[in-house]
């Protein structure tokens, strides 16, 4: 089974972190520039990172909550990018794991559920960049120089 796992450091309490993933305010300041959650088995867990593109294109839309432990797990479906429209219709499976420390939060990134060949493949490596590269080095941004800029994001 194909998995990706990432991990980061940041200084930050759980709960600071928690807030930051589980909440619309939160992840605005460091995944996505819009977002609908409702942090609830079955509710939404859906990021907007084109807010101009139509609507069902605009990036994780229909996305949902799987499973919550409060400052501890968040687990959510996760869709291809628009760009990969024979798998965008297939839903994989995000967990993000916390776990705190002296120093700040431990964030622990698994996304399974991959198929093989074609566009699976190309969303893969997609996602094993945009995780390791962009949204969790977002995050610890976030926690040490503050929220992204969404007219003006950082390069990471």
């Amino acid at each position: 089974m194909r998995k990706i796992t990432e991990k980061i450091h940041v200084p930050a309490s759980v709960e600071s972190v928690w807030e930051a993933w589980a909440t619309e305010e939160g992840a605005r300041t460091f995944f996505a520039p819009a977002c609908c959650i409702d942090l609830r088995p079955k509710g939404a867990y859906e990021m907007y990172f084109d807010l101009r593109a139509a609507e069902g294109l605009r990036g994780g839309e229909g996305c949902q909550v799987l499973a919550v432990q409060l400052n501890r797990m968040l687990s959510f479906t996760w869709n291809a990018p628009p760009s990969l429209p024979s798998v965008r219709g297939q839903y994989t499976h995000v967990t993000v794991t916390l776990k705190g420390n002296l120093e700040g939060t431990r964030v622990k990134l698994e996304h399974t559920g991959w198929g093989y060949g074609g566009e699976w493949d190309q969303a893969f490596e997609y996602f094993h960049v945009a995780w390791s590269k962009v949204v969790l080095p977002r995050l610890a941004y976030r926690f040490t120089v503050g929220p992204i800029a969404w007219e003006n994001p950082p390069k990471l």
